[in-house]
């Protein structure tokens, strides 16, 4: 899969454990090494900073997008290529989406799984066909990931869509993994079948 830009979500704290910097630093490395550029939330601060000033000191591509509300807190970084500014974080997001060519979500809080979430639900509604991962550093999409197979085993989400969720613990692994993707292709008439359970007030057809 040719892949030239990455949207990266990820916490605007750096996290307790240094495994987390050290994983944004190898992505970094990872991401120049393949002259990938880099898309994301355009600030100073947590592990945002830590990639975003990684690639472009290894004259890499950073494209920042920073809501105008935010960029009057003084978190706007300088270690940016190009920075876009937008009206909302709504905007925000869509500017990443519609500009990435893949994208991965390391450790973050509300912010970081509110895009990955964003991303997934545009993915499942076939919006939007790009590869998605989740850098799982110290186990901490664990518990993320257990909940997206509960909803799969209770038929809240469909196997196919939770199988398309690309995971690694390993920055290394994780990107040979986003360049050998391969979706799982999923029934076309998967929203029929929500429409026949609604009707019979059964279980999902099988």
């Amino acid at each position: 899969m040719k892949l030239s830009s990455f949207g990266v979500f990820c916490g605007s704290s750096m996290g307790f454990n240094p495994e987390y910097a050290k994983a944004a630093e190898d992505l970094a490395e990872i991401m120049l090494s393949n002259n990938i550029s880099l898309y994301y939330g355009g600030a100073n601060i947590g592990l945002m900073k830590i990639i975003a000033d990684a690639i472009y000191g290894g004259n890499g591509t950073v494209v920042g997008v920073m809501p105008f509300n935010l960029a009057k807190k003084n978190i706007v970084s300088d270690k940016v290529t190009h920075m876009i500014y937008c009206s909302s974080l709504a905007e925000r997001k869509n500017i990443i989406i519609s500009n990435a060519d893949a994208f991965i979500a390391m450790p973050g809080g509300f912010g970081t799984l509110d895009e990955i979430t964003d991303v997934l639900t545009l993915t499942q509604l076939n919006v939007i066909n790009k590869p998605i991962a989740l850098l799982n550093v110290n186990g901490y999409y664990d518990a993320f990931l257990k909940q997206l197979d509960k909803c799969a085993d209770e038929g809240f989400l469909r196997t196919e869509h939770r199988a398309n969720i690309i995971d690694d613990v390993s920055p290394t692994a994780l990107v040979d993994k986003i360049f050998n993707f391969t979706p799982v292709e999923v029934d076309s008439k998967w929203v029929d079948y929500l429409k026949h359970q609604a009707i019979s007030q059964k279980g999902t057809p099988k």
